[in-house]
């Protein structure tokens, strides 16, 4: 009898147990697995797939999370882990599929890696395209969550070094932001010649930018040069522009 009631509380105290909002087990495997060399951060894929536990433990907490209790919780939370689903969901395609030089190497003739259900969220099997752009762009007006979340790829925004979280969410968001413009390589203004080039993540999704920001190129003006002069012409579209390539080698270490 003993026995028995302590395995049932035993039980229904795992059950029962909160999720963790502050993401420490995610926040540890990206300490022990990402660098930054300059601005671009790498991951050691290989170390990863070698020792999967605590990601799939991770991954695991994620998708035992019920609908009804997400719905409970502020919107900073349900952001943060948003953007943590994606990002660690990214590193479990990445990882039983590696090695492969491109995360785009993993679709098919008919369909993106984006689209192929291979997890479950709320319940029901899903993609990595159902939580960014369902889940996320539809119900957040967040558009900084475009340095946020990661497609595995060079060209991509870094993969920071921490979990999101919801009561860090602002200052998290950015410095994303700050180190993605910040990136010469994917985004640049060079003032002599009134010439700016970005990454194609704006012209993808540059109306996203609209509703807070006034559009993507006032957005950019503030924060990627100091100058007052330049920051009104760039947010006034009077300077030459173009899009950087789009680099989709994988955003691994060597």
């Amino acid at each position: 009898m003993k026995v028995f009631i302590l395995v049932s509380l035993s039980f229904l105290s795992f059950s029962g147990f909160a999720f963790d909002q502050n993401h420490k087990v995610f926040d540890q495997l990206l300490k022990e697995n990402v660098v930054f060399k300059g601005q671009q951060s790498l991951v050691n894929y290989k170390s990863l797939k070698k020792n999967p536990a605590k990601l799939n433990d991770y991954l695991a907490s994620l998708s035992a999370v019920k609908k009804t209790e997400f719905d409970t919780w502020t919107a900073g939370n349900k952001l943060a882990f948003l953007i943590n689903v994606y990002n660690a969901f990214t590193l479990k395609l990445i990882i039983d599929n590696y090695p492969t030089k491109s995360i785009k190497d993993l679709g098919t003739l008919f369909k993106s890696p984006w689209k192929k259900k291979f997890f479950k969220l709320f319940g029901k099997e899903t993609h990595l395209d159902e939580v960014e752009h369902v889940m996320i762009r539809k119900n957040f007006d967040e558009p900084r969550i475009h340095f946020a979340v990661v497609c595995a790829s060079i060209g991509c925004p870094p993969l920071h070094r921490f979990a999101f979280t919801g009561n860090l969410l602002e200052k998290q968001l950015k410095e994303a932001t700050k180190v993605f413009l910040m990136d010469r390589d994917k985004n640049s203004y060079d003032p002599i010649k009134k010439k700016l080039k970005l990454s194609k993540i704006f012209k993808w999704y540059g109306d996203d930018f609209n509703k807070k920001y006034g559009g993507y190129l006032k957005f950019v003006s503030t924060r990627i040069t100091s100058d007052k002069k330049h920051q009104g012409l760039i947010a006034k579209d009077n300077v030459s522009s173009s899009w950087n390539s789009y680099d989709w080698n994988l955003n691994e270490t060597k």
